[in-house]
């Protein structure tokens, strides 16, 4: 029996499986990097235990400290979660020389299934059809796809399109690959474009019973990267679907695998499909499973762990489930991250959230930007849609930049209802820049908001002089914004066309072409948040700032830098790379904002940077 589980993992994964460890009379222990000392995580579990550093190589994928850790807090059961170290066969093999439980498949499974070109080898033996194996170094037939032997969920993978990019972009895989599962080994094969990526959940117990959990639709994707997920897949025909569960537990019969797991493949429109991989752990889209099936996976994990056996046959599914996955992002520029302190998170009601944050999280650069999933569930695929849809477009999220407003666009899209999406969803509909929209409106409510914050505040016997017109200026997006309005007896007179109906710290309420709209507002400090969109008070008297020399570059996001492309005197023209920076375990490519020669570099491989660092200056050509 378990009685203390030590969780190897962080944030909402780690929260998760807290909720069920409760459920079940199991004491969780945490473990927490320097960053994360104060997150939700850490404050929900019975125990925690220090991981001294900040970055994935010195705390969550260090073997020894975590093995260490289990022993010093007296648990006798690991759970590694997903990511880090979850379908790494030394650290499983670590925590049972340890004596103590590993909650996943054998060591010789994950070893098996964690080197990707073995596992291919595996799985066609087994009758499972694969895609042929292309030389990282010699490869003539392109596009091709770089992948990371030892891990998943998008890193250390990258599109070729021709035999010029090859080394680099196996490079930078290699790269990636290192750092966020500490093996840089990669591989190539065929990239199929406009396939659909379906995955099948595997549950399995010691005594030779394997679960086909259906199938999930991870199409929507970005830089091979899920974003939302659902099960049934609107596209899985019946006999598909049979020939896919046939092949997903031989898969698992092949390397006797037991616990849960997720083996994954391409789909095409002909109902034919591809073996993608085995992933030896718990998937981060796993509620959409347990929300039409009526199961709590990790309980099951762990009740697998301990030697119980799963009934003869699975649950039948009901109904419909979504989910999106929430995170600290900017799709309109590139998919840059972002960090800093998260004021307000709020989902409503009627929706399931897994989420690791919490108002005050303070969002760092070391781990993944995935903030929370939210799951719909309805007895009918289009009104799960609907539900989720809704959830997001009424979840605050304040103080970071995110993808919710492409989540719901996606959601929304009349090709998503349909059930057509494919891995390239996203660009092929033009998803990922924002819809233009007129925010004077908003930014109005958000100064009459911060007018009545003032007004309340202001000591008795003072007061506005009611003819004076008052101006508020923004920053929205990169522009300015600037709004007037007056106080009259009569009331506030705004811009023409618009009646102020009435304003509070919270709520203004405004009438344009009679319809009446009301505007939530929340003030945290200089952010003011409007109906949703993000604004920057402008001081009326602003700090001068230090100047920028002309031709700058300067780093976007705090990260590292892990590649410098030019030096002083190199010749570049508009959009070519400068230099790579590795910020939540991605890399990011930083471009030459004009063509010119580069006059001056700032920066080394190695070298922490913070956002507006000077990185590199470029002397633009003259004409």
């Amino acid at each position: 029996m378990i009685g203390k589980l030590l969780i190897a993992n962080r944030g909402e994964i780690a929260r998760r499986i807290t909720r069920t460890c409760r459920d079940l009379g199991i004491s969780p222990v945490a473990v927490f990097s320097d960053p994360d000392a104060d997150a939700p995580h850490v404050r929900e579990a019975d125990a925690a235990v220090r991981l001294p550093g900040a970055t994935p190589a010195e705390t969550y994928l260090r073997v020894d400290a975590l093995v260490a850790a289990a022993t010093a807090a007296g648990a006798d059961a690991v759970h590694p979660g997903y990511g880090f170290l979850s379908e790494n066969a030394d650290f499983a093999r670590a925590v049972l020389d340890a004596g103590l439980t590993w909650v996943g498949p054998d060591p010789e499974a994950i070893a098996v299934m964690g080197s990707k070109v073995a596992a291919k080898r595996r799985m066609a033996a087994a009758g499972v059809p694969v895609l042929p194996d292309l030389d990282p170094v010699s490869a003539t037939r392109f596009p091709l796809l770089v992948k990371a032997s030892a891990g998943g969920g998008g890193r250390g993978m990258r599109v070729v399109r021709s035999r010029d990019d090859l080394a680099a972009q196996v490079a930078a895989a290699r790269r990636e690959a290192e750092s966020a599962f500490g093996d840089g080994t990669v591989f190539c094969e065929p990239l199929l474009e406009d396939v659909r990526h379906v995955e099948v959940q595997v549950l399995a117990d010691a005594h030779g019973t394997v679960w086909a959990l259906g199938e999930r639709e991870c199409s929507v994707q970005r830089r091979h990267q899920k974003v939302i997920e659902e099960t049934p897949s609107p596209a899985v025909r019946p006999e598909a679907r049979h020939r896919l569960f046939d092949a997903a537990t031989r898969a698992a019969r092949a390397i006797g695998y037991v616990g849960a797991g997720t083996v994954e493949f391409l789909f095409t429109d002909d109902q034919r499909f591809h073996f993608l991989e085995v992933n030896t752990r718990l998937q981060v889209e796993h509620p959409v499973t347990e929300e039409v099936f009526g199961v709590d996976l990790v309980a099951w994990q762990l009740a697998i762990a301990e030697g119980e056996r799963l009934p003869e046959h699975p649950p039948e599914p009901r109904g419909h489930a979504v989910e999106a996955r929430l995170c600290a992002e900017d799709p309109a520029h590139d998919w840059r991250p972002s960090t800093g302190t998260l004021h307000r998170f709020r989902v409503p009601d009627g929706v399931r959230v897994d989420s690791g944050v919490a108002d005050g999280s303070v969002v760092g650069v070391h781990y993944d930007p995935l903030l929370a999933k939210v799951i719909a569930w309805a007895p009918t695929r289009r009104a799960a849609i609907r539900k989720l849809a809704t959830a997001l477009d009424r979840t605050a999220v304040h103080g970071l930049v995110t993808n919710r407003e492409l989540l719901v666009r996606a959601l929304r899209h009349p090709a998503f209802a349909a059930g057509d999406t494919h891995t390239g969803f996203l660009d092929r509909h033009g998803l990922l820049a924002p819809p233009e929209v007129d925010v004077r409106p908003a930014a109005l409510a958000g100064a009459l908001a911060l007018a009545e914050i003032r007004r309340t505040n202001l000591p008795l016997g003072w007061r506005n002089l009611p003819s004076q017109p008052q101006k508020t200026v923004f920053e929205f997006d990169g522009e300015t914004v600037e709004v007037a309005y007056r106080h009259t007896r009569g009331g506030v007179v705004a811009d023409p066309g618009t009646r102020v109906v009435s304003t509070a710290r919270d709520e203004v309420v405004l009438e344009r072409a009679g319809v009446r709209t009301a505007f939530p507002v929340a003030v945290h400090g200089d952010l003011v948040v409007v109906a949703g969109l993000a604004f920057t008070l402008v001081p009326r008297f602003p700090e001068p700032r230090a100047a920028v020399a002309a031709g700058a570059t300067v780093a976007p996001v705090p990260g590292t830098v892990v590649r410098v492309s030019v030096e002083p005197g190199s010749v570049v023209e508009a959009g070519a790379e400068l230099l790579v920076l590795e910020a939540m375990k991605m890399e990011h490519r930083v471009l030459a904002a004009t063509g010119g020669t580069v006059v001056e570099v700032l920066v080394r491989p190695g070298r922490q940077v913070a956002a507006g660092d000077v990185l590199a200056v470029v002397e633009e050509a003259r004409t």
